[in-house]
């Protein structure tokens, strides 16, 4: 006889004070939880940072450079045999960069714009 199918749990977590409900499986709950709790705190982060930044813009950060982490420590992890991983991880580099920059541009543009 095969396992009774069971039925995912209902797990919500809160990044950056929105709650997102998620369906999990039992073993997975803790480190689902685990996960949030890091890119909550990422994105507050990135929140504090100064920059007037929405949500999105937030997630998309804290999501680049968690990513650039991971491929970061996946290379040395697997010694010099990856350059696919560090052509990734320099890419990734480069959009971080070029969103920062646009990100600025967008600031002082703001900064510049006439009150009204």
């Amino acid at each position: 006889m095969s396992a009774p199918h069971r039925r995912p749990s209902a797990l919500t977590v809160r990044i950056l004070g929105r709650d997102y409900p998620i369906a999990c499986p039992d073993e997975e709950c803790a480190a689902l939880r685990d996960s949030a709790a890091y890119l909550d705190a990422r994105t507050k982060a990135i929140a504090a940072s100064g920059k007037a930044l929405d949500n999105e813009r937030i997630a998309i950060m804290a999501a680049l450079n968690i990513t650039r982490e991971l491929l970061d420590l996946q290379s040395r992890g697997a010694g010099n045999s990856a350059p696919a991983d560090a052509a990734l991880t320099d890419r990734l580099a480069e959009l971080q960069n070029r969103i920062e920059a646009a990100l600025s541009q967008d600031d002082q543009s703001d900064d510049d714009a006439p009150s009204r």
